[in-house]
């Protein structure tokens, strides 16, 4: 995404469809969960733009398709910026769509399988796992996406703390882990009894306090 970037008079443009592509033994592995595991990255990169300020023209679509010339553990990538259905007033990532007409319709190729930071497997595997939040002794279920902690209704996981800001925190699958950030709460976040200054990653039996509520973090 930052090595493809698209610019127009007052936005930065980035791919938003993605196709990863990889041996046929690694394909064949990440079979029965290629899905999950697309709605994660896509649930990332969209997270990843709009942290950035970067502009997309729809949401992120990733899908996966096979080489006979990759071995196990390489794979490539191949972006383009797919223009939107007629209509479409804003981007994926909530910005007007000035000058975007000028941005789709390239097609750009990233090999990156001599720089592969951590294994695709990881990811893999944390698509599969369930997460759980444990507060005042009841079992909250995590979706895949992740969730927003706060008082607030709208949040996807929502305690009844005076103490809690309307948007408090945010629980996001990262790169095979699950990771951490405060919203700009105004009594932060405390993670194992340090209030955390950036984002981090958490553990199962990790110790969350928000105001005066402790939630603790859990994997099955």
């Amino acid at each position: 995404m930052e090595e493809h970037k698209s610019f127009s008079v007052s936005r930065t443009y980035v791919p938003n469809e993605y196709v990863v592509y990889l041996s046929p033994r690694d394909r064949e592995r990440f079979a029965d969960y290629e899905e999950g595991l697309a709605d994660e990255l896509a649930g990332y990169l969209l997270e990843f733009a709009r942290r950035e300020q970067l502009a997309m023209l729809s949401r992120p679509v990733i899908e996966f398709e096979t080489d006979d010339r990759l071995r196990l553990g390489e794979f490539g990538i191949q972006t383009r910026v797919v223009q939107p259905p007629a209509g479409t007033e804003r981007d994926a990532t909530g910005h007007e769509r000035e000058g975007a007409e000028r941005a789709g319709g390239r097609t750009m190729i990233h090999g990156a399988s001599k720089r592969v930071a951590e294994p695709l497997q990881e990811r893999a595997r944390a698509s599969r796992e369930t997460v759980l939040l444990l507060v005042d002794g009841k079992r909250l279920v995590v979706g895949p996406s992740g969730a927003t902690i706060g008082r607030s209704r709208q949040c996807d996981v929502v305690l009844s703390d005076a103490n809690v800001s309307r948007q408090h925190a945010e629980l996001r699958p990262r790169g095979g882990s699950w990771v951490l950030s405060d919203l700009g709460a105004t009594n932060g976040v405390v993670l194992n009894g340090r209030r955390i200054e950036a984002a981090e990653v958490v553990k199962p039996g990790d110790r969350i306090e928000l105001g005066t509520s402790l939630l603790t973090f859990e994997l099955e």
